[in-house]
C-alpha cells in the first residue's frame, strides 16, 4: 500500500470520496449533486495552495481511500489554551473493496501525525454513524457541539 499527499489533481478522487461517504451516510442524490456543484470549486483553490490537505491510499495504482486535513482559525479555548488554531478532519473514506484493513486507522494516525508536525495541539471532526466506532477507538470523543440549519 502507498501512501501519498493529496494533490492539486486530486480534486475529482476528493468529490468522489465525499460524495460517497454522504450517500452511504444516507444523504440524497440531489443533495449531493448540489453540495459537490459548489465544493468542487471552494476545493481548487485549497488543494492548490495547501490550505485543504492529507493523504491518499493507493493500491496497485489505485486510490482507495483518502483523508482531508485542514488547520482552522479558532480563538483561544479551553480545549487549546495557548492556539488559534484546530485541526480538522474531514472526508475520511476507505472503498468498499478495501474496508476492515485497518486503512481508516491508519489514515486517522497520518492526520495525528501531521497535525503534531504542524505543532496543531488539538483537532476536531464530524463523524458519521459508519465511522464513530473507529474515532471512539482511537480516543476520540463527542464534544458539547450542537448545530441548527438556518433560513436565508
Amino acid at each position: 500500500m502507498e501512501i501519498r499527499p493529496l494533490g492539486a489533481d486530486d480534486v475529482e478522487l476528493v468529490c468522489r470520496h465525499r460524495e460517497a461517504m454522504f450517500r452511504e451516510a444516507g444523504r440524497s442524490e440531489e443533495v449531493l449533486q448540489a453540495m459537490t456543484q459548489q465544493f468542487r470549486p471552494w476545493l481548487v483553490p485549497r488543494l492548490r495552495d495547501g490550505s485543504y490537505f492529507g493523504f491518499v491510499l493507493v493500491d496497485q495504482g489505485q486510490p482507495v481511500g483518502g483523508i482531508g486535513l485542514m488547520a482552522i482559525d479558532w480563538p483561544p479555548h479551553p480545549a487549546h489554551p495557548m492556539q488559534d488554531k484546530r485541526g480538522y478532519v474531514l472526508n475520511v473514506y476507505v472503498e468498499a473493496t478495501h474496508r476492515k484493513q485497518g486503512l481508516g486507522r491508519r489514515l486517522m494516525q497520518l492526520a495525528e501525525d501531521e497535525f503534531a508536525r504542524r505543532d496543531l495541539q488539538y483537532a476536531i471532526l464530524h463523524a458519521t454513524e459508519m465511522g464513530r466506532s473507529l474515532y471512539v477507538a482511537l480516543g476520540w470523543h463527542a464534544t458539547s457541539e450542537m448545530a441548527k440549519a438556518l433560513r436565508a
